[in-house]
C-alpha cells in the first residue's frame, strides 16, 4: 500500500512540476489533470481502513478516482 501511495503521489508532483515548465497550453492542461487523478488515487488509497494486498488496493484507488472524476452523463 505505501508504495502504491508514494508512486502516486511522485507521479503527481512530476506532472506538477512539468506543468509547470510547459510551454503549451494542451500539453500543461493536460498534465494538471493527470496530478489530479493521481492525487485522488492517493487520497483514496488513503482513506482504505485496513490493507487488503497492493494490487487490491490500486485497483479500489483507480476506480473510485475514475468513478469520481467521471461527468455526468446527458442524455
Amino acid at each position: 500500500m505505501n508504495r502504491q501511495l508514494r508512486e502516486f503521489r511522485r507521479l503527481e508532483r512530476v506532472c506538477l512540476e512539468q506543468a509547470a515548465l510547459s510551454t503549451m497550453d494542451l500539453a500543461r492542461s493536460g498534465l494538471l489533470k493527470v496530478a489530479d487523478d493521481c492525487r485522488l488515487a492517493a487520497e483514496a488509497i488513503e482513506a482504505q481502513p485496513a490493507p487488503r494486498g497492493a494490487i487490491g488496493l490500486a485497483v479500489e484507488a483507480l476506480r473510485l478516482m475514475l468513478t469520481a472524476a467521471r461527468p455526468p452523463r446527458r442524455h
